[in-house]
């Protein structure tokens, strides 16, 4: 039988800033986490996000070349584009 309460991995990915947050619902928070407990490939995406939080975390503006800086705009500003 097929479990019509479970997300899936696009679905993960569109909550899993409100999942950092603390901010889903109960409901998707429990979902959320069934998913994780049986994808070891969205358990990983998790996992790289939250390091990555934390490396940048300790990042300041020092830290980078200009032309560092320069790509990372340019990555946002293309991204912010596309949607």
């Amino acid at each position: 039988m097929i479990d019509t309460e479970s997300i899936s991995c696009q679905e993960l990915v569109e909550l899993v800033t409100d999942y950092l947050e603390g901010s889903l619902e109960a409901r998707d928070l429990r979902r959320f986490e069934e998913h994780l407990a049986v994808c070891i490939g969205c358990a990983h995406y998790l996992d790289q996000l939250r390091e990555t939080i934390r490396i940048t975390g300790t990042l300041t503006v020092d830290d980078l070349s200009p032309g560092a800086e320069r790509t990372l705009l340019d990555a946002f500003r293309s991204w912010a584009g596309a949607s």
